[in-house]
This record gives C-alpha cells, structure tokens and sequence, in this order.
C-alpha cells in the first residue's frame, strides 16, 4: 500500500463518516508507507488489541491527543491485533475514532511484524512509535502511557512547550 492508498482509505473513512472507521488488513510494509505517507509532522503509530487491557486503558488518551494535536501536524496510525477487522472496527467507533485503522495481517508473524518497526519490540501491547514528517523514528516504547506522556514524547518531535 502507497500513500496514495492510504488516501484513499482515508477519504473513504471520511466519506462513511459517523459509520464504523475503515480497518484494513496490513503488513509491516503497508503500515510503514501510511507513515512516510506525508502531511504530517509527527505520526504516533500504537498497536493495540480490543482485548488488551492496558490498550483500553491508554485509548482515550490517545484519541484525546488525535483531536488536541490534528491540527499541529500530529497524525496517529493505530494497528490493530485483534482477530478480525470487525471487532476492531466496534472497538475504535465505541472510542470514537473516525479515522482509518489497520490490522495486523494474518500472513505476517507478529515477532516479523515487530521487526520491521524496531528490532529490539518485544511483541507486548500496547506498543507505541512516534516519528517525524519524513518517517524517521524518534522513540518507541511498550506498555501504557499517560495523555502526558504522549503530549511530551510528540511535542519533541514537533516542537513547542514541553
């Protein structure tokens, strides 16, 4: 997937409107090109799990900063591990999420899924990454952050008060 399909997926996410959010199979690959996609700033990347209780906890910060930060450059790209696109889908319209989404894909491994973002994730969720406009990573991080602690990790990135 290029970033022209990203766009595409986003303008069809858009279109659907108050609906279900679009959540698209995904490689590594896929993934990494809605990163380097362009437009942005900052894109925070957090893979998730509707089953995953620290992802639960963690989601309404990240939305949170999705509509504090949309205007300043931030992008977020969630991928998610659940089974199907379907649960994924119920998770993040319950959340509030509007934009579109992925799932990991089934064909990929998910320690090889890891690897392609960094070598050194473990496989634990949440996991989340943040990188600048032109899709260099910054940080990454496992387990549960605070609304604080993302504000600050992405204010790095795209400067500002800490």
């Amino acid at each position: 997937m290029n970033g022209r399909n990203f766009a595409l997926i986003a303008l069809a996410g858009l279109l659907i409107g108050c609906g279900k959010p679009v959540v698209t199979p995904a490689t590594s690959t896929d993934v990494l090109n809605a990163v380097r996609a362009g437009g942005a700033k900052v894109v925070l990347v957090n893979f998730w799990a509707s089953w995953c209780g620290p992802c639960r906890e963690e989601f309404p910060d990240l939305v949170r900063l999705q509509n504090n930060y949309a205007e300043r450059g931030l992008r977020v790209v969630y991928v998610s591990w659940d089974d199907t696109a379907e649960e994924a889908a119920k998770f993040l319209a319950r959340e509030g999420v509007k934009s579109p989404s992925f799932l990991k894909a089934s064909q990929q491994s998910d320690q090889d899924f890891m690897n392609a973002f960094e070598p050194k994730l473990s496989g634990a969720l949440p996991t989340t990454l943040i990188y600048d406009g032109t899709g260099k990573l910054h940080s990454f991080w496992e387990g549960i952050a605070t609304y604080a602690e993302f504000e600050k990790k992405i204010k790095t990135v795209i400067g500002g008060p800490s």
